[in-house]
């Protein structure tokens, strides 16, 4: 009986760890250091939660010009672009986000804003990944 917890158990968390994908977002011009990586996870049927690292990401007060912070966006299947959020900075080499999105987003940017409210990207663009949505199995 204990065999066969054990083994549901560990069946369960390694289909729980193959439905997510890890994609590295290609190195920025703008902030070559930076080291950027995104996980995408299918959370039941339409829902996808998507977890963004960045490590070694300049302060945005850095650029040229300067701004004010870094802005997530989300482009849904249908070609719409969304505010997805903003990286919450814990120190000086490493920002996170966390998010779910109530549709697959296809792909993630992201850009250096002045205001983080903004409907539309108008800041300089840091970098952009497009996203492998895992199969469901």
């Amino acid at each position: 009986m204990k065999f066969i917890k054990l083994l549901s158990i560990v069946f369960i968390l390694a289909t729980m760890t193959s439905c997510s994908e890890t994609i590295k977002f290609p190195v920025s011009k703008v902030a070559p250091a930076a080291d950027i990586s995104a996980e995408i996870k299918k959370q039941g049927e339409s829902n996808y939660e998507v977890t963004i690292e960045a490590n070694n990401l300049a302060a945005p007060e850095r650029l040229e010009p300067p701004k004010k912070l870094y802005v997530i966006w989300a482009v849904s299947e249908a070609g719409v672009v969304r505010n997805a959020g903003h990286f919450t900075q814990e120190n000086a080499e490493k920002s996170n986000y966390k998010a779910s999105f109530p549709y697959q987003p296809v792909e993630v940017f992201i850009t250096a804003e002045n205001e983080e409210g903004n409907c539309l990207p108008s800041g300089t663009e840091i970098t952009r990944a497009t996203l492998l949505v895992p199969e469901k199995n």
